[in-house]
């Protein structure tokens, strides 16, 4: 009768609204990061907002990329910032992390743990790759200490940031029984 597909109705429909949100937090929260504290923590928090809510919602392999790649296609093309590629690599890499908790977040300790470290790692990355490859600096020795030490943190509190408010909303979804709400409907 049917075949089966990797990504069902549901999850192209979620992912597509996910790859909306992307810009939106990002091309508001991001540009107020930096006028009020001159620091990237806004962008982040609006990145990995999304994917954390993305991974949540999907639960499978390939969401968060198609997220973070979509959703920086578009923010590169309304506003021409190359910082914005360092952002879809380390959402590939969350995505790749992920697989660790096989893509699992759920109230349970252990998958908020694995979130918070996945989401910490990319965050980080992501600090550095836009510090070392997009800031127009020549790559040596002190571009690449300046990135570790000064852009990879502020990343990643931006990006611990994000946690902090996504991992309580999902935990209050998962209590509210959402994901059941959702198989239904693609049920249906």
């Amino acid at each position: 009768m049917g075949s089966q597909t990797y990504f069902r109705t549901v999850d192209v429909a979620l992912i597509s609204v996910f790859c909306a949100l992307w810009p939106a937090l990002n091309l508001t929260l991001g540009p107020l990061g930096f006028a009020l504290f001159r620091l990237p923590i806004f962008c982040d928090f609006s990145v990995f907002f999304v994917l954390l809510l993305a991974t949540w919602a999907s639960g499978k392999l390939g969401t968060a990329s198609i997220v973070g790649i979509t959703g920086s296609a578009v923010v590169y093309f309304l506003r021409a910032s190359p910082h914005i590629i360092g952002f879809a690599v380390s959402a590939v890499l969350f995505d790749v992390l992920m697989s660790v908790n096989l893509h699992k977040i759920r109230g349970r300790i252990y998958d908020l743990s694995m979130a918070n470290l996945v989401t910490a790692v990319s965050a980080y990355f992501a600090g550095v790759v836009i510090g070392v490859f997009l800031m127009g600096e020549p790559l040596n020795w002190t571009t690449l200490s300046w990135a570790m030490s000064y852009w990879g943190p502020w990343h990643l509190a931006g990006g611990l940031m994000s946690v902090v408010v996504a991992l309580p909303i999902i935990t209050i979804l998962e209590k509210a029984d959402v994901r059941r709400i959702i198989n239904v409907q693609q049920a249906a």
